[in-house]
């Protein structure tokens, strides 16, 4: 359904332009209907860039953005406008998606003029009032209601809502549950897997581990902009292959282990990898950095070199046996 085929994201920066700097090299994954997909990684690694870039909010320097086999990097005007009829995204802050000054119908209203201004008025609140009670709200307790009358949990499930009043077939949830607190995520991850058995495709842009854990089918591991390794998630956290990954997944509190425990499975597992890359063993010292190597069933991952400046062990190696 969603495909990403070595998409770049590069902006210009300094003085008048003259430098750059790389928000995403090369990523590729894809997303298929009733699937949740996990971006994981953390503030910086471009996932939020990416997920942008899917709804087209960015343009993406290079490479391939499609949505049913159409890039969407080349839609305009009518074509983009039927492209949201069909993927849409909900953001970290819900009450910056509402204007303060106004009731939350108004979301809904601006939707019926753009795309459905031809239903009459009494059917268009039956199809709302379906589409709140299908986020599991009561429809006289939050419509006719200001945001600031409404907790962050319900407004993001009203803009969850608005978008299945659409052909919806992909959503973009970015961060969508960092700003509510413990009681109101589970139930917005909830309906997350109610859309998901619907057969709703879902883009998951987090940083939160554990989450990604809990809703995805598959997780992207990104860092510094480039995917370091990929795959079903219970494969890629389960045995996870890059030492980044291994980072993050030790980072985060268990609650029946003590951290002195975690730490001691890091370095040992650190300790039997020493410096090779897997990325290398798989596809030889030559190979394109930037690409991922499938080192198990449906697990892939990058090579272990993370900028200009971190060359790989396994290049390194062969150069010295080379010199």
């Amino acid at each position: 359904m969603l495909e990403l085929v070595d998409v770049h994201k590069v902006y210009r920066v300094g003085t008048f332009g003259t430098g750059t700097r790389h928000a995403v090299r090369g990523v590729s994954f894809d997303v298929q209907p009733g699937e949740v997909v996990s971006l994981i990684g953390e503030s910086g690694s471009g996932k939020s860039t990416i997920g942008r870039m899917v709804l087209r909010l960015l343009t993406a320097s290079s490479g391939a953005v499609r949505f049913e086999g159409t890039d969407v990097t080349t839609l305009r005007h009518r074509g983009l406008r039927d492209y949201y009829r069909h993927v849409q995204g909900v953001f970290q802050d819900p009450f910056s998606s509402y204007n303060p000054i106004f009731k939350v119908d108004r979301t809904f209203e601006t939707l019926r003029r753009s795309y459905f201004p031809k239903v009459a008025g009494t059917s268009w609140r039956e199809r709302v009032d379906e589409a709140v009670e299908s986020v599991g709200l009561v429809p006289a307790e939050v419509l006719g209601k200001f945001p600031h009358q409404l907790s962050g949990g319900q407004l993001q499930r009203l803009l969850i809502a608005r978008a299945l009043l659409l052909d919806l077939r992909l959503l973009v949830a970015d961060e969508i549950i960092s700003m509510l607190d413990a009681s109101t995520r589970i139930d917005v991850l909830n309906l997350l897997g109610d859309l998901k058995a619907r057969g709703l495709g879902i883009l998951f842009v987090t940083h939160d581990l554990s989450l990604g854990s809990y809703v995805s089918d598959k997780v992207v591991i990104l860092h510094q902009g480039r995917v370091v390794e990929r795959g079903r998630t219970a494969a890629v956290f389960a045995d996870p292959k890059h030492p980044y990954t291994r980072t993050l997944l030790a980072s985060v509190p268990q609650l029946d282990r003590r951290w002195e425990d975690v730490e001691a499975d890091e370095e040992r597992r650190a300790a039997e990898l020493g410096d090779r890359c897997l990325y290398h063993e798989h596809v030889g010292d030559d190979a394109h950095a930037l690409g991922l190597a499938e080192v198990a069933p449906e697990h892939l991952v990058g090579c272990f070199r993370t900028g200009a400046d971190d060359p790989c062990p396994a290049g390194a190696a062969a150069r010295a046996g080379t010199g």
